[in-house]
């Protein structure tokens, strides 16, 4: 298991539809623990694949609080099949825009359909926190990040903001 890189916007690849997992899921053991563990390192409670530069649809989620037993969630092809019509607002962050914060408002329930890491199907239906993070996380395989649900003048100043620092960095 080792920590891998997390790509920052505006990296291009972020933008990346990511493509269903067709190989074994006994092959993707050594990608999923690495996700974790680069999603613990960093601290985050979310990880798509694309953000470590894997296009692949994969996600990572534990949303147990820092004091809680760990409540890791790994989910192959994820997808959402049902969303309610009620909504909630939720303040999000993303590990490729870190230190940026902006509420969202998303729907209160989803349920999503995935294969676990053991390769069998399942179905989860979540509310709350958990239920924000699956869709986020879902949005990142989409190519869609948080920022994009959020007005235009404020995603507008954040890419700025990174696109900027990122010139910086490469002058470097």
């Amino acid at each position: 298991m080792s920590t891998r890189p997390i790509l920052v916007i505006p990296d291009p690849k972020l933008r990346l539809v990511s493509a269903p997992v067709v190989r074994p899921v006994r092959d993707l053991a050594p990608l999923i623990e690495d996700m974790f563990e680069t999603m613990y390192e960093a601290p985050g409670i979310g990880l798509a694949a694309i953000q470590i530069g894997v296009p692949e649809r994969i996600v990572t989620i534990d949303v147990a609080k820092q004091d809680a037993p760990k409540e890791p969630l790994a989910l192959i092809n994820p997808e959402i099949v049902w969303s309610s019509e009620e909504r909630s607002v939720y303040e999000e962050g993303c590990l490729s825009i870190p230190e940026y914060y902006e509420e969202v408002e998303r729907p209160a329930r989803v349920r999503v359909r995935f294969t676990d890491r053991d390769g069998g199907a399942c179905e989860i239906e979540a509310d709350g926190l958990l239920a924000t993070c699956l869709q986020h996380e879902i949005d990142h395989l989409q190519g869609t990040l948080f920022i994009d649900h959020i007005s235009k003048l404020k995603r507008d100043r954040v890419l700025k903001k990174f696109s900027k620092q990122a010139r910086r960095d490469a002058q470097a």
